[in-house]
């Protein structure tokens, strides 16, 4: 049975659970809250990861705080590598394990921002081993450290979305020879207008990033006793590198929610309250499937936390978005999207300059409901054009 006395609990430490904590300590400094986390708990901006080699920033200097100075900061508990086994929903419980060791940990609400892991795709080869992934700071900490023995500074990277393209800037602006390969035919294909995509994909490619598109990586393997790798492709060509980074997406963590009994689809299933289908359970993040979308982008993570921290603390609250610009970090292509929504019917404008272009996204009634930004010039249009387009999802009451 639910108990008020028990506390709130957070399964996850990353942005969306950090964040969730310091919004209910905003509005109620005694609140007892635990976080658990299979991890460290290092509090960091994990958008930093992807540009903090023209940043300059360590890894050792990217994170803000560890456990003992967050659980300080917010009054909370934080149970560092400690997996959450098991959600019984009735009893209000958690199964947890830690060191070999079970045991329980009751909640009078429950909180999952459990986030998204890497999808890796099915690649054959003694290398394949190796691929890297950047889904959090151990493993930004561990690619970094193999990048720095790398002589020839060669790598590939799988995968031309977002993640992708602002990591090959990164790597192309100090000094690596960068490939992308990605099974579409453009760059960003699922945000961009493909004559846009186009032009970005030009002015990456003007400051050295080669592309390799329309095919994919079969396998990986090693060569020259293990310094380097051979990457065989679909379309029969093959390259050399010293490092391969895959950055082919993320898919939502739904295995837990599971075992409580928590209906799932792409991501958690939540109402705009961002309840699961279980009594008292939430759901926060890169994980969470709110009336149907999946938005893994920060400015959501942000207003799903206020609304969900005012819920917690008594005022029920609806998640409202208004329109949320994604700033590419790619500056030899600067690039801002507010996607169009994917159920509306849109026709595109566009404004081309000197050094990039505007692209509007028009639905049937007239509305802007979306646009890209390519270039300084356009950049400066951000705010006006924002200001135009209505709230992304309607809130539902």
């Amino acid at each position: 049975m639910q108990n008020n006395l028990h506390p709130i609990v957070i399964i996850g430490s990353g942005m969306a659970g950090y964040t969730v904590a310091r919004e209910i300590r905003k509005l109620s400094p005694e609140q007892a809250l635990v976080m658990i986390c299979a991890d460290d708990a290092t509090n960091y901006a994990k958008p930093t990861l992807s540009n903090a080699l023209v940043g300059k920033k360590a890894p050792e200097n990217i994170a803000l705080g560890d456990a003992a100075k967050m659980s300080a900061q917010l009054n909370m508990r934080i149970e560092t590598h400690t997996w959450v086994k098991q959600i019984h929903s009735e009893q209000h419980e958690l199964l947890l394990e830690k060191d070999g060791e079970s045991s329980t940990q009751a909640y009078s609400k429950l909180i999952l921002a459990v986030g998204a892991n890497p999808i890796r795709l099915a690649i054959a080869g003694d290398g394949s081993d190796d691929i890297h992934v950047v889904n959090s700071l151990n493993d930004y900490r561990a690619f970094r450290e193999n990048l720095e023995k790398r002589k020839d500074k060669r790598v590939v990277i799988l995968g031309a979305g977002l993640i992708g393209c602002e990591f090959a800037n990164d790597l192309q602006n100090t000094g690596h020879d960068v490939t992308v390969i990605d099974l579409s035919p453009l760059p960003l294909g699922r945000l961009l207008p493909a004559y846009v995509a186009e032009e970005f994909q030009k002015n990456l490619e003007d400051s050295g990033i080669k592309f390799i598109l329309a095919t994919t990586v079969e396998k990986v393997t090693k060569i020259n006793n293990g310094e380097d790798y051979a990457v065989m492709l679909a379309n029969g060509h093959s390259l050399v590198a010293d490092i391969v980074l895959s950055a082919v997406g993320l898919q939502p963590n739904i295995a837990l929610a599971k075992t409580g009994g928590i209906h799932t689809s792409r991501g958690i299933l939540t109402n705009s309250l961002l309840e699961t289908n279980q009594p008292d359970i939430y759901a926060v993040g890169d994980c969470a499937e709110v009336n149907g979308t999946l938005l893994p982008y920060v400015m959501p993570i942000m207003q799903q936390a206020r609304a969900l921290a005012k819920t917690l603390t008594g005022q029920s609250t609806h998640v409202h978005y208004p329109a949320m610009p994604v700033a590419v970090k790619t500056p030899a292509a600067p690039l801002t999207v507010l996607p169009a929504p994917t159920d509306v019917d849109v026709n595109w404008e566009t404004e081309e300059f000197d050094d990039g272009m505007i692209a509007k996204a028009f639905d049937s009634e007239g509305t802007l409901r979306g646009f890209v930004l390519l270039g300084a010039t356009a950049a400066k249009q951000r705010l006006a054009l924002t200001k135009l387009v209505p709230d992304l999802i309607p809130t539902t009451v």
